[in-house]
């Protein structure tokens, strides 16, 4: 007897043991994964916080040779060209993603299926490219709407694997009841079950809107810029992104600082981005609960 408790106590030390040493590696790993994070946001406000003022973000540009000036027709641009691309984006992503995990475990949603992930590993200047092609040579002119559409299919991919594997984790225990109760399996899909999964979809959206807003080099084929004040969605518009690689470039320093201070706002505005969706998901779990 005295034996076989000794090496039940041994036997928990080790697991003990063992536990804390995959905890610590964890927390290795998540320390190292941050540290990158940290030092680019670091160097991005040193570098652009002494040049962030109100005229940013309610001036234009200034001619060459004038210091001062904002980017506010960037700032609307930006967001102009991503409520498009969401608009986009986000239900034909979600759509795909509710019938891969609810009804698409046939040939036609392995095709679909392997298509998003070809989708999400294609360059994005290739995705600017063909709308180029399909959009702005039929158009004969640069737009916010050939440079949204670009954006939207950056993130079609992202939020339709997200909405799969969001959906799938959701007990097949809620979609029972559900159906026992007569309830057809369309409505508990859309009722009980995105509902359940809300707010890991919501993540998905969000790290597509993030990646959206980054991107360059399919706004140079789409949207190209515009260094005037424009909102129509048929006309060639600004964009923080552009911005940054055309002052980042430039030989002047007073561009290369505002390069610098586009970079911080892009980064506020994409913290923002998450601190809505972080509130938006919290007050409908709490409502749900």
């Amino acid at each position: 007897m005295e034996n076989g408790a000794m090496k039940s106590n041994l036997y928990l030390y080790k697991k003990k043991i063992i536990n804390l040493i995959m905890l610590s590696l964890s927390v290795l790993a998540a320390v190292i994964s941050i540290i990158p994070l940290i030092f680019i946001i670091y160097y991005t406000v040193s570098k652009g916080i002494s040049h962030l003022n109100i005229d940013f973000f309610i001036e234009m540009p200034k001619p060459v040779g004038e210091p001062g000036g904002g980017m506010a027709n960037a700032i609307v641009g930006t967001l102009i060209m991503l409520g498009i691309g969401g608009s986009i984006g986000i239900p034909v992503g979600m759509s795909a993603g509710i019938y891969l995990s609810e009804f698409g475990k046939n040939k036609f949603g392995n095709v679909v299926r392997f298509f998003a992930d070809v989708l999400s590993g294609v360059p994005s200047i290739v995705v600017g490219v063909v709308v180029y092609s399909l959009v702005v040579i039929p158009m004969k002119q640069f737009s916010a709407l050939a440079g949204g559409i670009a954006l939207g299919i950056i993130m079609i991919p992202t939020i339709t694997r997200t909405t799969d594997e969001m959906i799938k984790i959701v007990p097949q225990s809620l979609r029972e009841t559900a159906l026992s109760l007569g309830i057809p399996k369309w409505k508990t899909t859309v009722s009980i079950v995105l509902k359940t999964a809300w707010k890991g979809i919501a993540t998905g959206i969000l790290l597509a809107l993030s990646r959206a807003a980054g991107e360059t080099a399919p706004l140079l084929f789409t949207a190209l810029g515009n260094r005037f004040w424009s909102t129509s969605i048929g006309q060639p518009i600004a964009s923080l992104t552009v911005y940054i690689y055309d002052y980042a470039k430039a030989p002047f320093e007073d561009w290369n600082n505002q390069a610098w201070t586009a970079a911080l706002v892009l980064i506020i505005l994409i913290s923002i981005l998450s601190l809505l969706f972080k509130i938006i998901t919290r007050s409908r779990y709490n409502i749900k609960q």
